[in-house]
């Protein structure tokens, strides 16, 4: 599995952001507009970070020798739980982001001021979750294995064989 690049969320996440910042806009003109973002968005996104970290930092400690044993499919698990992270983060960093840009646009609304800070709290956490999914993913890769030591002493490899 290859490690995921912080560019493709920062795309992922730009991209939402401008479709959600549309329709918040054409809610908000259309009718009573998008709910109020609840506080506790943020307090799960947070809680979810930091289970992910916990699983990351059992993996890394297993990496290093520090801690004895640890199965293989949770290894994998918390992996694909990393980049699921990732991903998640990104979509709602643009998803609450989008909000926050739509709400601070049209300022003529006095609730708005309410609603625009409740979305960027909930935009952080967000962010928190998707720096957690690449910081835990970094945790699970394994060292590449050095060619040199399993080569017999002497004998020069091939360079067509590559």
């Amino acid at each position: 599995m290859r490690r995921t690049r912080w560019e493709t969320l920062v795309g992922v996440a730009l991209v939402v952001g401008v479709l959600a910042a549309l329709l918040t806009m054409r809610l908000d003109r259309s009718g009573p507009g998008m709910p109020r973002v609840a506080w506790p968005v943020a307090v799960v996104e947070l809680l979810i970070a930091a289970v992910v970290f916990a699983m990351g930092w059992a993996v890394r400690q297993f990496l290093r020798g520090k801690r004895p044993g640890l199965d293989p499919i949770r290894a994998a698990r918390t992996a694909v739980l990393a980049k699921a992270a990732c991903y998640t983060g990104a979509l709602l960093t643009g998803w609450y982001g989008g909000q926050v840009v739509a709400y601070l646009g049209d300022s003529a609304m006095p609730a708005n001021g309410g609603r625009a800070v409740s979305a960027a709290v909930a935009a952080g956490g967000a962010v928190v979750l998707a720096v957690v999914g690449l910081v835990v993913e970094w945790f699970c890769r394994v060292p590449p294995q050095d060619d040199e030591k399993q080569r017999e002493p002497g004998v020069t490899p091939d360079p067509a064989a590559s």
